[in-house]
């Protein structure tokens, strides 16, 4: 008798700025498992948060992998978690409940990478893949991020930050006296470069402040630090390990969400022009990145590598816990670099998802 297949809800879209970048990763996730061994149960979130089983998703998986488009459509029936976490069930609004064996979740951003989504999963008894709860808060929220990087001694750029509603002229002056032109200015939780801005003087800064506050209540400005782009991959639990080092070569003047997701004009260099020594340093410091943000399962951790100026080597800019996941994306290519395909780095994922829960489920205090 053949092996039971193992049900994989495929999460995509969501409420985030980042909808469509889902869409087009479900579609490269779905192509890359093996539908021998997995049965994909594709489930859109839909910019107003409602959950839908993607009918036109599941009808084109039953058909060549080959043939997919390039995004799903976020479109089908209402579904739900079930709010009995005994059952590990999606619940219908048209038909019977059904099981799931584990959860996918391709979210990119608020309401999705942010530990919503996880805490949910946790509540509803469902082994997902990807980093907790903590690790996903962290990972999305830059100024928490920052000062878990503090906290552990990792180097990184100077930065301020701001709430929305405070004095933006005292906040303006301040930065023009500690942070200095250029600087960055981001929204606290947002990813893939949105709402992101270059300021080289006062009005350009509080054009990026309120470009900021339009995706978020709280943003960062951050120094402008003149060096290389090097991202390292992280995968696994105990203990995690890191990637060879790529380098980002934005054609923008940082790596824009047009660089990232429409023009393609960025040069992505894999691996990194490195020297032993340096990619030693980076990849260790990639692990006590993931480590101090509690990380699980995968992240991408993003550098800069200064070594004109203050020559600071690398300082790191951010954890990314759902980084882009699409065959291009640096994610996958760089365990492609390191040794593991796209297709056996989804399956590890998912291995890893599994045993953390059972790990979890035997642990005192979780009644069942």
């Amino acid at each position: 008798m053949s092996e039971r297949r193992i049900r994989v809800l495929l999460l995509f879209g969501g409420r985030s700025a980042e909808h469509d970048v889902s869409r087009v990763t479900a579609v490269a996730v779905a192509s890359a498992l093996d539908p021998g061994k997995y049965d994909i149960v594709p489930v859109a979130i839909t910019t107003d948060g409602r959950w839908l089983l993607a009918d036109d998703a599941s009808a084109l998986l039953a058909g060549a992998r080959d043939a997919l488009p390039s995004a799903f459509e976020v479109a089908g029936t209402p579904v739900a978690p079930s709010a009995d976490p005994t059952r590990a069930e999606i619940v219908s609004s048209s038909g019977p409940a059904f099981a799931v064996d584990v959860v996918l979740p391709l979210l990119h951003g608020p309401y999705g990478e942010d530990g919503t989504v996880q805490g949910l999963l946790e509540l509803a008894g469902l082994p997902y893949v990807g980093a907790g709860v903590l690790a996903s808060a962290l990972g999305m929220d830059k100024i928490a991020m920052k000062r878990a990087f503090t906290a552990c001694g990792l180097p990184q750029a100077a930065y301020r930050t701001l709430r929305d509603g405070h004095d933006v002229g005292e906040f303006v002056t301040l930065v023009e006296h500690e942070l200095g032109y250029p600087c960055f200015v981001k929204p606290a939780n947002m990813g893939s470069s949105v709402g992101v801005s270059k300021a080289r003087d006062a009005a350009e800064l509080e054009a990026a402040i309120a470009t900021a506050f339009e995706y978020d209540e709280w943003l960062v400005a951050e120094e402008a630090v003149v060096g290389r782009e090097i991202e390292v991959a992280v995968l696994g639990d105990d203990p995690p390990l890191a990637s060879r080092a790529g380098e980002i070569v934005p054609a923008d003047d940082f790596y824009s969400y047009a660089d990232k997701y429409e023009t393609g004009a960025a040069q992505l260099l894999i691996p990194a022009p490195l020297d032993d020594v340096a990619e030693t340093a980076v990849r260790s410091l990639a692990v006590r990145a993931f480590e101090a943000c509690r990380g699980e399962a995968m992240a991408r951790v993003d550098f800069f590598y200064e070594t004109g100026g203050p020559a600071r080597g690398f300082l790191i800019n951010e954890l990314n816990t759902i980084p882009g996941f699409t065959p291009v994306s640096m994610y996958p290519k760089l365990w492609a670099a390191t040794g593991l395909a796209y297709d056996a780095l989804v399956d590890r994922l998912i291995e890893l998802a599994i045993a953390r829960h059972a790990r979890r489920e035997k642990r005192a205090g979780r009644q069942r």
